[in-house]
């Protein structure tokens, strides 16, 4: 019996790991956005966009309002001038553990949304998924990437 103790917690551990590698997570990272510490989605992010020639930048921070995010997103403007083009941005993360935001490029009129998912592996730190522009309903696939330090740093 007491070898078979040894064989057995290996063949536990192996199966664990399994199990861990599966479901998309790794060692102490979530495996989804709902188990992400609201904090650590603030900061300073960089957001490419499928066609866009250039990344933007995107700053988020606590929402005053309710347990989300508000901040802005600053584009290169597309008409090729030195002036960039900035957008207020509000959200959070929903129930089926997607980011969801927000875009407003008069802060009144919703002109884009963000529906994003974590990547595994990313340790919260990387969201894909679609933008959705609300002029002419088009969608463009985005990158949504932490800059900087560790996660939570604003």
């Amino acid at each position: 019996m007491t070898r078979l103790l040894p064989a057995f917690l290996a063949v536990l551990v192996a199966a664990t790991g399994c199990a861990t590698a599966t479901q998309g997570g790794s060692a102490g990272c979530p495996a989804d956005a709902r188990e992400l510490p609201l904090q650590s989605l603030y900061g300073r992010w960089e957001a490419r966009f499928d066609g866009a020639p250039a990344a933007a930048i995107v700053q988020l921070g606590r929402h005053p309002d309710y347990a989300g995010v508000r901040g802005t997103i600053t584009r290169h403007a597309a008409d090729g001038s030195a002036r960039p083009e900035v957008a207020q941005l509000a959200g959070d993360v929903d129930d089926d553990g997607a980011l969801s935001i927000d875009e407003s490029l008069d802060g009144r009129a919703i002109s884009g949304v963000w529906a994003g998912t974590l990547q595994p592996g990313s340790c919260g730190r990387e969201f894909r998924g679609t933008w959705r522009n609300a002029a002419d309903e088009s969608t463009h696939p985005f990158v949504l990437k932490k800059e900087g330090g560790m996660q939570g740093n604003q």
